[in-house]
């Protein structure tokens, strides 16, 4: 069963729906935002030759730097007065994205929400601890206007408090929790050290997004909590969390609700749009945005896209789990390597647990790299030998060698509460500012 039957629509039918709303933004950005005018201009595009989603590859990109370069407001299509509400983005680096709705706007971002939740297993009668952060960040209230629309019980609990997500998980028999994938390991440590079985809880279904993780994690956090754990994706720029999400039949890509947010996978050096199944940078355009209509929007994700219809019956375009970010790339010593692909490498042996540092360095004008990972509380057998074990399957994956591995005590490692885990701390950085 889903929950709008867009999702079961033919190709044929998706098609003339995306272009005919293609066609309308991209004439409200040019007549209504400055930035998308000269844009436009700049590269001979005419709004009305945009007639079809085969002429999407011709308009410019829309990247970070143009939301940093038009801060607060410049992308914004719609004046003050018609501004529902605005969030930002962290603003880790310099100053944060600014993103504006209108009262459709977010009439949208509920429904998108529901669908999504609803695909994930979600029904009226359960009850949603929602352990994203309220305020700016999109992630809190996303989740909770999609619960209530969705007819949900939804606990605004928020973030951090770790005892208190205890206490309503075993008090209020709550159904389902959304967290970060770091968090929610947090919560199963948690449980354990209160002596808190997972399986006496009601809780059946964790939805976790805003920060990449493998598939070993993921099995990690299931075994953990007992439960299921869906993958949920969306960023702020193009409307928050609800652009796609696994469904919870078949768990084989993230559908991706595209009559809403047209999906595009490039070569990220290039730029050319990919085949289908090809790895490369996910590029979303908004297709029914009123306040921030984004052309070609450059997420920096890395994932790929299947059309083929899921066994769910859900015709929507599914994206694979997003495997690493292309500004999350770091080069060392020369050689290019993802915390992803380490993670993956770590995971993969067993007797580790999804806890880890990198520490990167750099003495006398050369890099060097430190991996620090916590021994999982499961394993007793012979530390250095798993140290030796860790230490090959990272080299079979990188193409250098780690200049230190240690392997450390559970628990050793710092825990995120709120936010997103930091995992990379680059000391390079602070020496060379």
């Amino acid at each position: 069963m889903v929950y709008d039957e867009i999702e079961r629509a033919s190709r044929t039918e998706l098609r003339e729906l995306q272009s005919d709303r293609l066609t309308r933004t991209v004439k409200r950005a040019y007549e209504d935002v400055p930035f998308y005018r000269e844009a436009l201009d700049a590269a001979g595009v005419e709004p009305d030759e945009i007639a079809d989603v085969s002429a999407i590859d011709r308009l410019p990109f829309t990247t970070k730097a143009d939301f940093r370069a038009e801060y607060p407001d410049g992308l914004v299509a719609v004046p003050r007065e018609d501004r529902a509400r605005l969030h930002a983005s962290s603003g880790t680096t310099g100053k944060p994205k600014i993103v504006a709705y209108t009262a459709g706007d977010l009439g949208i971002w509920r429904e998108v929400m529901a669908r999504s939740l609803h695909a994930a297993g979600v029904d009226s009668a359960d009850t949603l601890q929602n352990a994203y952060g309220y305020g700016l960040f999109t992630g809190g209230l996303g989740l909770h206007d999609g619960g209530e629309e969705l007819g949900a019980t939804v606990i605004p609990i928020g973030g951090s408090n770790t005892e208190r997500q205890l206490d309503f998980l075993v008090d209020l028999d709550s159904d389902v929790l959304a967290c970060t994938p770091s968090y929610s390991l947090h919560v199963a440590e948690a449980l354990e050290s209160r002596g808190i079985d997972p399986e006496e809880l009601a809780l059946s279904t964790v939805i976790i997004g805003a920060e990449p993780f493998t598939d070993p994690m993921r099995r990690e956090i299931e075994a953990a909590l007992d439960a299921t754990a869906i993958d949920i994706y969306g960023l702020s720029e193009i409307i928050g969390p609800g652009v796609s999400i696994e469904c919870a039949e078949a768990q084989e890509g993230l559908h991706l609700w595209e009559d809403h947010f047209y999906p595009e996978v490039i070569d990220p050096e290039t730029g050319d749009v990919l085949h289908e199944g090809e790895e490369g940078e996910l590029v979303l355009t908004t297709l029914t945005k009123e306040a921030l209509p984004v052309l070609r929007y450059r997420t920096g994700d890395i994932t790929s896209l299947t059309y083929e219809q899921c066994a769910c019956g859900r015709t929507a375009v599914r994206m694979g789990n997003v495997t690493g970010r292309t500004d999350d790339l770091l080069i060392v010593r020369g050689a290019n390597v993802y915390p992803s692909q380490l993670e993956a490498a770590m995971l993969d042996i067993g007797g580790v647990a999804p806890f880890y540092r990198i520490d990167l360095r750099r003495e006398e004008s050369l890099d060097t790299i430190e991996i620090t990972v916590e021994r999982h509380e499961s394993f007793d057998g012979d530390i250095e030998e798993l140290n030796e074990r860790l230490r090959e399957r990272i080299e079979s994956v990188l193409t250098i060698s780690a200049d230190s591995l240690d392997i450390v005590a559970p628990g050793s490692i710092e825990r995120t509460t709120t936010g997103k885990a930091k995992r990379v701390y680059d000391h390079r950085e602070r020496r060379e500012q």
